[in-house]
């Protein structure tokens, strides 16, 4: 009997672990889960057209906005015919994807997603976008906010926009899990991992393996988690030299950025040779120590800042330039941008506003950077 009884012990211990082994995972799953949506609490909101816009553009020159677009997001990269879409779909009554914000301890609404939305929309309230391409209304071709009239005027500042707020306690992780998962494939994300397989050669070599590594350029940038894997480093340095190559003449950059760096690409797939390879990596070398030895925060806009790509466009061709004016330039102290951002126009044309890569507004922002530094050298 004691026999049988361990006997039957042993049997039921044996059956029943699997059960148990199987309680204790579905606990262990459901209580992750309950953390991790604690991580991503959020409301939902709706702000009219009217007060979307306002709590993007005061304070926007200063950078103190209430709702704003943090550094990765900074380039504007729809063009004229994308930007009237949304504004004809809005007139239509269509369907429009919420915005996603997350609240920053200081109160600022940080857009994760949207910032396209946002700045068309401001654009267009102040003028700054005339209509073009539609095929629907296409009366409203060539119309701006203010050839529309007092009723349809009201109606458009009057619709409504949902807005998904992350609280606070959301993380930089959390809200670049959520950047990355919504723009998955999106042009910020893959550009340049698409370049890097299409343009196979020397020049993308070069551009891998002999600047992008450069390890005073990678200690001066500090990238947000969310281009980190993304071959942010690459794209930065395909800037630098398809800026410097077709300085000043930026109308193709006002067209589309992503297709004017994929033909700068494709030219240099035929024609890269040796001899430019030595003076390029010569130019670039030399303009990244430069910066390294001159400007206080690098290639950032101020300490624990993440990188721009329209500022280190600015400062980096900025640079060049100046040295190609004025090889073995030194100045008589080092640079804080902090002072430059102070200026009403550098501040603009650095910002991101809706006209990113104007031709104006790029010439307007390197050619501040140029001039200040030849007037501090000794």
């Amino acid at each position: 009997m004691t026999q049988g009884h361990h006997g039957i012990r042993l049997v039921q211990a044996t059956c029943f672990q699997p059960f148990r082994q199987g309680i204790i995972f579905v606990i262990d799953v459901e209580e992750q889960i309950i953390e991790l949506k604690k991580t991503v609490a959020y409301d939902s909101k709706d702000f009219t057209i009217e007060i979307l816009v306002k709590k993007y553009l005061e304070g926007l020159d200063d950078d103190e906005n209430e709702m704003f677009v943090p550094d990765y997001q900074r380039d504007f990269v729809w063009d004229e015919s994308r930007q009237s879409k949304l504004i004809e779909s809005i007139v239509l009554g269509l369907p429009i994807p919420p915005i996603f914000v997350a609240e920053n301890t200081d109160g600022r609404l940080e857009i994760v997603d949207g910032s396209q939305r946002v700045r068309t929309l401001s654009a267009f309230l102040s003028n700054n976008l005339k209509l073009s391409g539609l095929e629907k209304v296409t009366m409203l071709n060539g119309k701006n906010f203010d050839g529309f009239d007092v009723s349809r005027k009201r109606k458009f500042h009057n619709t409504t926009f949902t807005v998904i707020v992350l609280s606070e306690s959301a993380t930089d992780e959390v809200k670049n899990d959520l950047f990355e998962r919504i723009n998955k494939g999106s042009d910020i994300l893959r550009n340049m991992e698409t370049r890097k397989g299409i343009y196979r050669g020397a020049f993308t070599d070069f551009i891998y393996n002999d600047c992008a590594t450069h390890a005073g350029f990678r200690q001066s940038l500090r990238l947000s988690k969310t281009v980190q894997k993304r071959q942010e480093y690459e794209e930065l340095v395909l800037r630098f030299f398809a800026l410097i190559d077709t300085y000043p003449k930026y109308s193709d950059f006002s067209r589309s950025v992503s297709k004017t760096l994929d033909r700068y690409m494709a030219e240099k797939l035929e024609s890269f040779s040796a001899e430019e390879k030595n003076q390029k990596l010569h130019s670039f070398n030399s303009m990244v120590d430069f910066v390294l030895n001159n400007f206080e925060y690098g290639f950032l806009k101020g300490p624990n800042k993440d990188v721009s790509r329209i500022f280190f466009e600015a400062i980096a061709v900025g640079s060049h330039l100046a040295l190609e004016s004025s090889p073995g330039l030194s100045l008589r102290k080092k640079i804080d941008v902090q002072y430059w951002l102070r200026d009403r126009e550098f501040g603009r044309s650095v910002n991101g506003g809706n006209r990113t890569h104007a031709a104006d507004s790029l010439q307007q922002r390197i050619n501040y950077v140029k001039d200040h530094i030849l007037s501090l050298g000794a």
